[in-house]
């Protein structure tokens, strides 16, 4: 018999996008970011949580492959694994965000450039015009 579980259905990034789903995961990986910190390091960062909680976020977070255990003993080293993000990045975010943001930033050097051209157009008529007077253009 197979085992079934809640990921067995899910491919490898749909299980790293509901890890990161919850805020508590991202504020551990945040932490992790900085550098490995044994569970109980990491419980102590979280008075908020229980040890179990703590406990249950990681065992998610190590399921999406977003952290890597490392057993000394009785103490378990937690290290950030980057890789699941990059991967998700790369598939996901940078295609979505690429296009759109270059044809953005495309139209604005388009319009920061045509600011600071002196339109021709604009300096003859403001020449021809002159200041008005009050009685200008009235007939008599």
């Amino acid at each position: 018999m197979a085992y079934v579980s809640i990921y067995s259905h899910m491919d490898e990034h749909d299980v790293v996008f509901k890890a990161l789903a919850d805020p508590t995961r991202r504020a551990l990986l945040d932490q992790l970011h900085r550098g490995a910190a044994t569970t109980g390091e990491l419980c102590a960062a979280h008075p908020e949580m229980s040890r179990f909680g703590v406990m249950d976020h990681l065992r998610v977070l190590h399921e999406a492959n977003l952290i890597v255990v490392e057993r000394a003993g009785r103490t378990r080293i937690n290290h950030l694994n980057p890789v699941p993000l990059r991967e998700v990045y790369a598939r996901w975010v940078r295609p979505i965000a690429e296009a759109p943001a270059d044809e953005l930033l495309a139209l604005k050097a388009a319009a920061e450039a045509r600011a600071r051209t002196i339109d021709v157009r604009d300096s003859r008529r403001t020449r021809r015009a002159g200041p008005r007077t009050a009685t200008e253009g009235r007939s008599a």
